[in-house]
């Protein structure tokens, strides 16, 4: 499996048998550049346009936007229905956390998560190898909040997302802490971003910490 990060919440994730899209987000309103890319399936964690723009994307893909289990080129999907707030969704509405089984590896994707889930939630999510968290604040979970999530679900590898980068939209998204704030709280200050992440079931790490470069 090779994951690469687009950006906010977006990530390219490419198997043997699918390439999957999570989060395609609208450049105008981010600032960030979104790049030409196919994919198989998309990922949809909640209908905002900082998430939602699957016609970015070129290919025959597949939509996953709602809660439910199903399976497409032999990549299992889960999505969980959450909030994008602490107030039950009245301030943002609902947001779906995918858990994506694919090579024997288990991606759980959390889109804008606004709170700690439910019990029954991280009951259904606790066989995490990846986790893919926001980590900025004033939209989602910060820093703090994700760290507990972590430590919750003792993932083998931690991708934080989500956070401020120099590029990002000032007035919209300038007030979202940079992830060396979730860097220090995890005891991974001074990590040097990656380009790409190449993984395999069988020789997974054990509570690492990645950060990925922006894929232009």
């Amino acid at each position: 499996m090779r994951i690469q990060y687009l950006g906010h919440s977006s990530f390219l994730i490419k198997t043997k048998e699918a390439s999957i899209l999570t989060d395609p987000f609208d450049p105008k309103m981010t600032g960030l550049k979104f790049p030409k890319v196919e994919a198989d399936i998309i990922t949809v964690s909640h209908q905002h346009r900082d998430h939602n723009q699957t016609e970015l994307v070129e290919g025959k893909r597949v939509v996953f936007d709602f809660p439910g289990e199903y399976e497409s080129r032999g990549v299992r999907f889960y999505g969980y229905q959450v909030f994008h707030d602490d107030q039950g969704g009245g301030e943002r509405g609902e947001n779906i956390i995918f858990k994506i089984i694919a090579e024997g590896i288990t991606v759980v994707h959390c889109g804008d998560l606004g709170h700690m889930p439910a019990n029954e939630i991280l009951a259904q999510l606790d066989d995490v190898d990846i986790l893919m968290v926001p980590v900025g604040g004033i939209y989602t979970i910060d820093a703090k909040t994700a760290k507990e999530l972590g430590d919750k679900l003792s993932p083998k590898l931690t991708i934080p997302m989500h956070y401020l980068v120099p590029a990002m939209n000032q007035e919209t998204f300038g007030q979202l802490a940079p992830v060396s704030e979730y860097l220090k709280l995890a005891g991974k200050e001074g990590l040097e971003p990656v380009r790409r992440l190449d993984v395999k079931a069988e020789s997974m790490p054990e509570n690492e910490t990645a950060v990925l470069e922006i894929t232009s």
